[in-house]
């Protein structure tokens, strides 16, 4: 029930006003209207140009000339099908294309608290992980916003956990293979460890799946199913090492390569290709008979397929290559002390109008802004499990710490590319789980004195709650509330956040 009425109060701040503001926000304008166009025509069409069209969706969005005519997009088509999901239960409203993305984000605080419990075999570190998520101001604010990087976020996330639990069940067959010394215990075993099979790992295929998505709705998924699939590598090594095997990497190279990277990958890849099935059964998609009648070394492989090779370069090109100017892009240096947070809307309401009252005037504002005490918190927590990782060899740190840099690492390598700060809501659930963890240590192992539980637990509660006020006090900027425009230049605390 703990995990449950965690997700329920994250349900229920996100879903609040959830159609509110009624225009399209920040990049939205593509999003929401590829998602239509996909539920409409198979594949992303031709929209008017946006500041013409905007005005229109909010009239009457049934009367929008949408053309068949295909439209070269920067992404796969994964995240605008699930947004899809929502606009065809509610319309092409505000509503409709931020539903599923609340429905995720959501969900996600529900994953959390089950994966940090089996993480830290603790329900309430694994509940204190995802309450934590529940109140970051990004995750809150991704949540209720038609963009991308939230729906990468959720695969992401649900792979971790299939891995997880991958790991568990993979090593109590192990276990279960051992032989049995005198005190009834398994004890480790050589020729066991070297030999013994895992059986069927239909978690780590379900992994495959998850990650297939994630790659499907943005390309920087592809990192996490390169990070993982060497973690669960190590994962499985530590595991025949500990069964006793003499040779744990030859083990591995034997008895679970093909169950890992052999298995997951064509999962992957298969997945990614379905999420292309509107595209593929289109006539009019962007660059869909591209291959049609042409020869050449490949044209062994179906036109369908080097096609598709050929838009996905072209895209692969825009996306490297996209170095035009942006006032809110950020270097990834700064992402997690939240130095550039992206402003997705702002409106300045007059005195007397629209809420605002009668002496001075007010503001709107949606800001993708990480909770502050809970970022700045994450990043002694993530020095923490390199310290317990490093020297201690805490499995459990390597994860988060993986994960962390599947989703942030990569980014260094595209410093001279316009990009945005609000991209690290991918990795936001290993920060949570990585103060938890901080948090626990704190607190003292299970077995700790009364005394020492006692002065672990005030500054952990403490620093709970003022991750807990501190969101409280900056709701209204993530939520376009109307407040003095005095109330929200106090919330911007440095600069930069302007």
């Amino acid at each position: 029930m703990g995990p449950v009425l965690v997700a329920l109060f994250a349900g229920a701040l996100r879903f609040w006003h959830l159609g509110s503001p009624r225009n399209l926000v920040f990049d939205e304008t593509y999003y929401a209207k590829d998602a239509w166009s996909l539920l409409r025509l198979g594949y992303e069409g031709t929209w008017p140009d946006r500041k013409i069209a905007d005005p229109q969706i909010l009239a009457d969005p049934q009367v929008i000339p949408l053309s068949d005519t295909g439209a070269f997009v920067a992404h796969p088509p994964m995240g605008k099908w699930v947004m899809a999901l929502g606009e065809w239960g509610f319309g092409l409203t505000p509503f409709g294309w931020r539903f599923m993305t609340a429905v995720l984000g959501t969900l996600s605080v529900l994953m959390l608290c089950r994966t940090g419990r089996r993480l830290f075999r603790s329900t309430a570190l694994g509940c204190l992980a995802g309450a934590l998520m529940a109140v970051d101001g990004l995750h809150h604010v991704m949540s209720r916003t038609a963009l991308l990087d939230l729906v990468v976020m959720f695969f992401v996330l649900a792979a971790f956990g299939s891995l997880l639990i991958d790991r568990d069940h993979a090593r109590a067959r192990l276990a279960a293979a051992l032989p049995v010394g005198e005190d009834g215990r398994a004890r480790p075993d050589a020729l066991t460890g070297d030999r013994a099979g895992t059986g069927l790992r239909p978690w780590r295929l379900a992994a495959g799946l998850f990650l297939g998505l994630a790659a499907a709705t943005k390309w920087n998924g592809l990192y996490f199913l390169a990070f993982f699939m060497v973690l669960t590598l190590l994962w499985d090594v530590g595991a025949r090492r500990v069964a006793g095997a003499r040779r744990p990497y030859l083990a591995v190279l034997r008895k679970d390569l093909g169950r890992s990277v052999l298995s997951v990958l064509p999962v992957a890849a298969v997945t990614y290709l379905m999420t292309w099935t509107g595209w593929f059964l289109s006539d009019n998609g962007y660059a869909r008979h591209w291959a049609d009648g042409r020869g050449g070394t490949w044209s062994w492989i179906p036109a369908p397929l080097r096609s598709l090779w050929h838009y996905e370069y072209g895209v692969y090109q825009f996306n490297v290559g996209l170095h035009s100017f942006h006032k809110y892009e950020s270097n990834p240096w700064s992402w997690l002390v939240l130095g550039r947070p992206v402003l997705f809307d702002y409106e300045s309401v007059p005195a007397g109008r629209d809420g605002c009252g009668a002496t001075a005037d007010c503001s709107q504002a949606i800001l993708a802004l990480g909770t502050p005490l809970l970022w700045w918190s994450a990043c002694g927590a993530l020095l923490y499990l390199l310290y317990r990782w490093a020297l201690r060899r805490d499995w459990r740190a390597g994860a988060v710490l993986c994960a962390v840099g599947a989703g942030y690492l990569p980014w260094f390598l595209y410093q001279d590319r316009t990009i945005f700060s609000f991209y690290a809501v991918v990795f936001v659930p290993y920060l949570c789980l990585a103060v938890a963890m901080m948090l626990g240590a704190l607190l003292g192992p299970r077995g700790a004195s009364e005394k020492r539980r006692m002065w672990g637990a005030v500054p952990a509660g403490a620093l709970v709650l003022l991750i807990a006020w501190n969101f409280i006090y900056l709701f209204p900027v993530y939520t376009g509330q109307t407040i003095p425009y005095a109330d929200w230049y106090a919330r911007m605390w440095f600069d930069t956040w302007i």
